[in-house]
C-alpha cells in the first residue's frame, strides 16, 4: 500500500525525491493512517483545485485497501 501511494504521488510532483510516507499502527477501529509528505512547492499539485486530486488519491487507496480487507486513511502533511 505504501508503495502504491508513493508511485501515485511521484507521478504528480516535480520533486519526486522529496516524497515520503509514514505509516501509523492501526487504531482501535482498525484504520491504518498513512502520512504523505511532499515538498512545499508540490503541495498544490497533490491537493489540486478544491481538493479533487487529493480526493482521487484517497479513493484509489481505499479501493486497494478494500481488496486487502483493510481500512486506511490518507493524511497529506
Amino acid at each position: 500500500m505504501k508503495d502504491l501511494l508513493i508511485s501515485i504521488t511521484k507521478g504528480l510532483v516535480e520533486n519526486p525525491d522529496n516524497v515520503s510516507v509514514e505509516v501509523d499502527e492501526p487504531n482501535e477501529e482498525g484504520v491504518t493512517v498513512y502520512h504523505l509528505h511532499v515538498a512545499e512547492d508540490d503541495m498544490g499539485r497533490v491537493i489540486g483545485k478544491q481538493g479533487r486530486i487529493a480526493k482521487a488519491i484517497r479513493v484509489v487507496m481505499r479501493a486497494a485497501a478494500t481488496r486487502n480487507d483493510s481500512k486506511i486513511s490518507i493524511e497529506i502533511d
